[in-house]
């Protein structure tokens, strides 16, 4: 038999990534899984607001999502599952592939916000380069497609 011992679920707090939250959520509760919840902190590049407007830094965005993970990590020890989260900085497709593999996870269960056209040529897809790379199973969890999760 097929066993989950640990899904990855990158958060970036979207309406996709809260919904593959649900599905990591529902995995782990009907296959006794541990739980990884990870979020990334793109560095922004090198350039000067003439504004003179604040532009946060890597580290103000850090504590704001550790805060806000830890809501959904509430939910998540509420069910009584084993669960952990961590922010951390650097490239999104390169900081999940390296976290998957120093955790050993075999379920990686992601948000794709389904950008298509020019966006999406120049910005690249982070669930993309992941399923393309990644060495174990990934579950892309769109926003708006038909959930195959559902309250009971």
């Amino acid at each position: 038999m097929f066993k989950i011992h640990t899904i990855l679920c990158p958060v970036d707090f979207s309406d996709a990534s809260r919904k593959a939250v649900q599905y990591a959520r529902e995995f782990a509760l009907s296959m006794g899984s541990a739980v990884h919840l990870l979020n990334v902190v793109e560095p922004r590049p090198m350039a000067v607001d003439i504004t003179m407007n604040y532009v946060p830094l890597e580290e103000d965005l850090e504590l704001a999502a550790k805060e806000d993970l830890k809501l959904v990590l509430k939910e998540f020890l509420l069910a009584g599952l084993n669960v952990e989260c961590s922010v951390e900085i650097g490239n999104p497709s390169d900081v999940i592939l390296d976290k998957s593999r120093d955790l050993d996870v075999n379920l990686l269960i992601m948000g794709s916000h389904g950008k298509k056209g020019l966006s999406r040529l120049l910005m690249g897809s982070v669930a993309e380069t992941v399923v393309r790379k990644a060495n174990c199973p990934v579950l892309i969890v769109k926003a708006e497609e038909k959930d195959f999760i559902g309250d009971e």
